[in-house]
């Protein structure tokens, strides 16, 4: 296998060798049918490779303090010498572009221009075209001026969006959009003035606040994370009002209300465009060591309660809030999903395009950050989430890998994902303040 790739690798010369394979020290020949179930399935990075299959249930789950409560923070190193994402066999990754600030969510517009926020530099920015090297052909700053943006959305969902939502960390603003606009046509009109977490008071803990509409245009829902990571940590527990929860409003900001509750940090959100189910990626909470409690991938029920803070993935109880709510057990949801403990599962698309093959189309791509509590590192990678009939099977795979060298050492966070036009995907890394294109040109191409 080793003579093979050092001699496709010969084969190729000049700049096309990082822009037209995927090369890594872990490639081999398996195609990873068989399904890792714990404890191999919890693993770290040194496990990860496209294709790898983990599947990991609510009955696997160690008791708590099993291991103790690691503190490993990822030391972000620029990309070493020929590193570069590694992908399933007949993909190809590009470099769309390099050099941004803290690239975060991304939306893909009607039009095909893709938005994305730079929420460190509080910008909204836009990508016009993408030529075949996989660079960008244009950046432009949409708008700026914004207070830490994550979420976008157009409205009406459709073809012909008048206004493009920004969900800022403190509140929800529209400005008046058309079709191919690189810059903000008129100033921003608050929707919703008090996003949770935005006051003096009460701010900080989780920033990050996605928004997505209903198929139909008729509701919208914000994500908002908790202050905490254990409420009993901070102060009383009213600063944790209308957090850790998903939150509805109509596209005018009125008709509040509490959607779903007890989802510690919803940073992604998404509506299934074939069912027309709300589904998140959820951080779990942090503190009860190395493999639990695990983040999760779920379909959001209206009026569900999800556990945070007093449980966990169903009726497991959390021993810091031990005999506080015992009425609430047996009404704490499954989620369908359940990914590496700490992984810090951020934003998540539908793949609801044709140039992947037919095993990846209506399935869920996911963004893995990364992992800081636990002694080896998970996350840091993209993930493929099957789904049948409008259902998760449970079982993920690894799709996007190898930004961990083997040191242990991290030079790319996956954040964003979305689906181009043409069928490519494109995902931020906040580690290397890149953005990656992954297209399928076939096996015999690509190898």
């Amino acid at each position: 296998m080793l003579r093979r790739l050092i001699a496709g690798l010969l084969s190729i010369s000049g700049p096309s060798l990082l822009t037209l394979v995927s090369v890594t020290a872990y490639a081999d020949d398996t195609n990873h049918s068989t399904v890792l179930r714990p404890p191999a399935a919890f693993g770290d990075f040194h496990d990860d490779r496209p294709k790898v299959r983990r599947l990991i249930r609510a009955e696997d789950l160690p008791k708590p303090f099993a291991t103790t409560s690691a503190q490993n923070f990822a030391r972000i190193v620029p990309r070493p010498l020929g590193a570069w994402p590694q992908a399933p066999p007949g993909f190809v990754v590009q470099l769309v572009t390099s050099g941004l600030v803290n690239p975060r969510k991304i939306v893909t517009a009607p039009n095909g221009d893709l938005f994305f926020a730079e929420s460190a530099a509080n910008e909204i920015k836009v990508i016009r075209g993408i030529g075949s090297d996989g660079k960008a052909k244009m950046i432009a700053v949409f708008v700026d001026g914004l207070r830490r943006p994550f979420g976008i959305a157009f409205y009406p969902p459709g073809p012909q969006p008048q206004y493009i939502y920004i969900a800022n960390t403190d509140s929800v603003v529209r400005l008046p959009y058309q079709n191919g606009d690189l810059r903000a046509r008129g100033p921003a009109q608050t929707i919703v003035p008090d996003i949770p977490g935005g006051g003096r008071l009460a701010g900080g803990g989780h920033w990050t606040r996605d928004l997505a509409f209903t198929n139909n245009a008729k509701k919208m829902y914000v994500s908002v994370g908790s202050r905490t990571n254990d409420e009993t940590q901070w102060m009383s527990r009213w600063i944790e009002k209308n957090r850790a929860d998903i939150l509805e409003y109509n596209p005018d900001g009125s008709g509040f209300r509490v959607y779903a509750a007890g989802l510690r940090n919803a940073v992604g959100i998404a509506f299934d465009p074939a069912t027309g189910n709300l589904w998140a990626s959820v951080n779990e909470r942090d503190g009860l060591g190395d493999n639990l409690p695990p983040d999760y991938i779920t379909r959001v029920a209206a009026d569900g309660f999800y556990g945070w803070p007093w449980y966990y993935i169903g009726s497991n109880e959390d021993p810091r809030h031990r005999g506080e709510h015992p009425e609430l057990a047996g009404k704490v949801i499954v989620p369908d999903v359940l990914i590496q403990p700490h992984s810090a599962s951020l934003c998540m698309t539908f793949y609801d395009a044709q140039q992947f093959p037919p095993e990846y189309r209506g399935q869920i791509f996911a963004s893995e950050h990364g992992s800081w509590n636990r002694a080896k590192r998970t996350g840091y990678k993209v993930i493929m989430v099957p789904v049948r009939n409008g259902k998760a099977t449970g079982e993920y795979v690894d799709f996007l890998t190898g930004f961990v060298t083997l040191q242990g050492d991290v030079w790319g966070r996956p954040v964003g994902a979305t689906v181009a036009n043409d069928g490519s995907l494109i995902v931020t890394d906040d580690g290397s303040n890149s953005i990656w294109r992954i297209s399928y040109l076939g096996e015999h191409r690509s190898n």
